[in-house]
Parts: structure tokens; C-alpha cells; sequence
């Protein structure tokens, strides 16, 4: 087996392994950093495929721009939950 081969390996099963735990996490804010780092894993992949641009947009947008939101989104929920709980 050579390196190349091993690495790509590592990659998909890294691949099935933080979209099985961004899907089945309970507490959320693990989901979404889960979710982030399947974004970077996925631009890696890309770019493995050698599609560079395919895996800088991945980067740029799935990992990048969606967690920001994703992290956001929590965050205003976290205060919404904590406003609600305050008497």
C-alpha cells in the first residue's frame, strides 16, 4: 500500500466518521464544530480529486461561511434561552 493510498484512506474514513458525529451529536454546539471540520476535511478531499478551485470554495464557504453563520445562529439562540430563563 503506498503513502498516497493510505492517506486517502485516512481522509474517507475522517470523512464518514465527522458526518456520522455532526448528525448524531446531542449537544449542538459540538454539531456545529463537528460540522466546520467536515467542511475543511471535504476541501482537503477536493483538493486530493485535484479540483483546487472546487476545494477553496468548500473551504471558503462550507467550512468558513456556513460555521461563522451555524456559530451565530447558536449563539443567539444561546441568548434567547438565557433571556427567557431571567426572571
Amino acid at each position: 500500500m503506498s503513502l498516497a493510498l493510505g492517506f486517502d484512506l485516512l481522509l474517507a474514513s475522517a470523512l464518514l466518521w465527522s458526518a456520522w458525529r455532526a448528525l448524531t451529536t446531542v449537544r449542538l454546539d459540538h454539531a456545529v464544530v463537528v460540522f466546520i471540520v467536515f467542511g475543511l476535511l471535504m476541501a482537503l478531499a477536493w483538493a486530493r480529486l485535484q479540483a483546487p478551485d472546487i476545494g477553496l470554495a468548500e473551504a471558503a464557504i462550507g467550512a468558513g461561511l456556513s460555521g461563522a453563520l451555524l456559530l451565530d445562529a447558536y449563539g443567539a439562540l444561546r441568548r434567547r434561552e438565557a433571556e427567557r430563563k431571567a426572571p
